[in-house]
């Protein structure tokens, strides 16, 4: 695919939070428009740094990142947001004391007349959050905090989604929703960038995979085929996807 034609393009960059210190060293990544990808590989290789500098939370000293084939290297979180793309921290990601409609108008602050609009697409995506409308988001469950996160991220209408270990300390059970209602928020048309320490699972519904090492691309091909690739299994993905 023309680089014109991707939705994002990451080309070489280098970033870190302390100055002179790289934590990515050169890294690159390609989105297609309605894309699932996969950022994957051991604690400390970079992942959700790279999530964190596509979406101007962290400084890019060298390399670029174009969206649409526009440059936004650098650009701030709220220039971000309005041009399409939406991001799910991986802590911190609600406001504990303001309820479920509360934080979701909080998503639709840059497009407040399309809240209603928005709220009934987040509602049928996740019914869960319906039903808990008013009530406060402190007093949500791990998974529902989660789901709620996702949806406010949704409000904007993004082109594409940014998650950051979404399934991060959920039951197996709540895991796995998380999963599912990302491939459904794909299916819907958003392109999503997915970092998952959930290797396999995250490799079985994303369509490319990156696997990243101390902040470099160690290997890319589609979900399946690093799923059963040996050196990626062997390295990477243990027995866990032996079981799979």
């Amino acid at each position: 695919m023309a680089d014109d034609e991707l939705i994002i393009k990451v080309d070489n960059i280098e970033a870190g939070y302390i100055p002179g210190v790289n934590i990515l060293q050169g890294c690159s990544l390609d989105v297609a428009p309605g894309e699932l990808v996969g950022i994957i590989g051991p604690n400390g290789a970079g992942k959700s740094t790279l999530v964190k500098a596509l979406f101007g939370l962290v400084n890019i000293r060298s390399g670029t990142v174009t969206y649409r084939g526009d440059d936004i290297t650098g650009k701030t979180a709220h220039e971000l947001v309005s041009r399409g793309i939406g991001y799910v921290p991986q802590t911190e990601n609600v406001f504990p004391s303001l309820t479920v409609s509360e934080n979701l108008e909080m998503g639709s602050y840059l497009a407040p007349a399309r809240f209603r609009e928005r709220l009934g697409f987040v509602s049928d995506m996740f019914p869960r959050l319906a039903e808990r409308i008013n009530q406060r988001a402190g007093s949500l469950s791990g998974g529902e905090r989660q789901m709620l996160a996702m949806g406010r991220a949704l409000m904007m209408e993004p082109q594409v989604l940014l998650l950051d270990e979404p399934s991060a300390g959920l039951s197996p059970v709540l895991q796995d929703q998380v999963f599912i209602r990302t491939k459904q928020i794909n299916d819907s048309g958003v392109a999503v960038v997915m970092v998952e320490q959930n290797a396999a699972r995250c490799l079985q519904i994303c369509d490319r995979g990156y696997v990243l090492d101390q902040g470099r691309n160690a290997y890319t091909d589609t979900g399946r085929n690093l799923l059963n690739d040996p050196k990626v299994i062997e390295l990477y993905l243990g027995t866990l996807a032996r079981k799979g």
